[in-house]
């Protein structure tokens, strides 16, 4: 199956990762990228996405290493936002290219939307 923006030049997340739009990074490594969201649900709210434009998660060729930064990002926003409630949403419907949310419940202390000092808790805690 096919799509306009199969190649990812379209795409908003493709962008983040090449730098060309903005973002709050957290964690890099060579397949994957995790940033802020912006419109967070709570304090330390991330996108986890491969760095190659991949439609849906279940395509990723690595998924288990994907899976891999996911849980090592959520034990670090566990750490950093004092809390062993992490949420995770798969969805993939609002950005065609596959993500993951992580986000700690909304009961944790801080701004959600103090995206410097979120970004900087949880790279710190990896």
């Amino acid at each position: 199956m096919t799509n306009k923006i199969s190649d990812g030049v379209n795409c908003i997340f493709c962008k983040i990762v090449s730098g060309e739009i903005p973002s709050h990074k957290v964690y890099e490594d060579k397949d994957f990228f995790a940033f802020l969201d912006i419109h967070p649900q709570s304090p330390g709210h991330t996108q986890v996405i491969p760095k190659n434009h991949v439609r849906w998660v279940w395509d990723v060729p690595n998924v288990g290493e994907y899976f891999e930064v996911v849980r090592k990002i959520a034990k670090a926003q566990q750490k950093s936002f004092e809390t062993d409630w992490i949420l995770s949403k798969i969805i993939g419907d609002e950005v065609p290219h596959a993500h993951i949310w992580i986000f700690p419940n909304d009961n944790v202390k801080g701004n959600k939307n103090d995206f410097p000092a979120n970004a900087e808790k949880i790279s710190s805690a990896l």
